[in-house]
């Protein structure tokens, strides 16, 4: 038999199915006449929403203001390791 019972097919993944076309599809008209019905309360809200998106990338790009991503790591002159040859001491 030249069917190996090991190797099994993957089921396709969302995206690439049937529902995520027509999802995609209705958020794209849900989106556009979302936007031209009430196109003046977006243009009015950009002021804010510009105000808004300050913190929103501070707190997501900089992971809020605690760790700032050093995780126990350091970078400074106390690591711990002896000094270089050479360099200052």
């Amino acid at each position: 038999m030249d069917h190996d019972p090991v190797e099994h097919e993957k089921p396709p993944g969302f995206w690439s199915s049937r529902y995520a076309i027509g999802l995609v599809v209705f958020g794209a008209a849900a989106s556009y006449f979302l936007l031209t019905e009430h196109l003046a309360h977006v243009v009015g809200a950009l002021p804010y929403l510009l105000l808004l998106a300050c913190p929103l990338m501070h707190v997501f790009m900089h992971h809020g203001h605690g760790a700032h991503g050093h995780h126990g790591q350091h970078h400074g002159p106390d690591t711990g390791r002896p000094p270089k040859e050479g360099g200052p001491s």
